[in-house]
């Protein structure tokens, strides 16, 4: 009985391990995706990186 819940706890803990990294791999192409999206709004808006980041310091 209990080398089946050592088991058990260690296959919970494989698939948790998992759970992270699938969690952190999409968490990493959400910020992909939002990065590719801003550049493409900037560069369809004809925005200047120059300008916005002086307008970011007048705050």
């Amino acid at each position: 009985m209990i080398g089946g819940i050592v088991m058990s706890q260690s296959n919970l803990e494989k698939q948790e391990a998992k759970l992270k990294a699938l969690n952190q791999k999409i968490k990493d192409e959400k910020n992909n995706i939002e990065q590719r999206l801003g550049k493409q709004i900037i560069s369809q808006a004809n925005l200047d990186y120059a300008n916005l980041s002086k307008n970011l310091f007048k705050i």
